[in-house]
Formats: structure tokens, C-alpha cells, sequence
């Protein structure tokens, strides 16, 4: 569980790292800064949803597996 608050909390300041670069080149004209910020920050955002998902669908596998464990008692 630490493991994963960890790799959560790292994508956030992706997102926040990438978010700055984007608005420093914004700021300074330079398209190549903006570019990458952007796709740091996209690229953060979709690695947190997808751990989003997997820890939903192991929620509901768990969750099948405890329904079918208590129905054979």
C-alpha cells in the first residue's frame, strides 16, 4: 500500500512539473518547453488514472472472492 501512495504521489508532481514547463514556455515563447510540458503532464495524468482503474478492479475481484468464499460456508 505504501508502494502505491508513493507512485500517486510522484505522479502528482509529474503533472505539477509538467503543468509549470508548460506555462514557463507559454510565458517565454518557447514552443519546445510548452510541448513537453504538456506531455509530462498528460502522460502523469493517464499513469494515475490507470492506477486509478487497476486498484478498482482489484477492489471488485476482492470483492467477488469474498462473496464466493462466504457462500461456500
Amino acid at each position: 500500500m505504501k508502494g502505491v501512495i508513493i507512485m500517486a504521489l510522484e505522479e502528482k508532481l509529474n503533472q505539477a512539473k509538467g503543468a509549470l514547463k508548460e506555462n514557463v514556455g507559454k510565458l517565454t515563447g518557447d514552443k519546445k518547453l510548452e510541448s513537453e510540458g504538456a506531455v509530462e503532464k498528460t502522460t502523469a495524468k493517464v499513469k494515475d488514472v490507470v492506477e486509478d482503474v487497476k486498484d478498482a478492479v482489484e477492489g471488485a475481484l476482492d470483492g467477488l472472492k469474498n462473496s464466493v468464499d462466504n457462500d461456500k460456508e
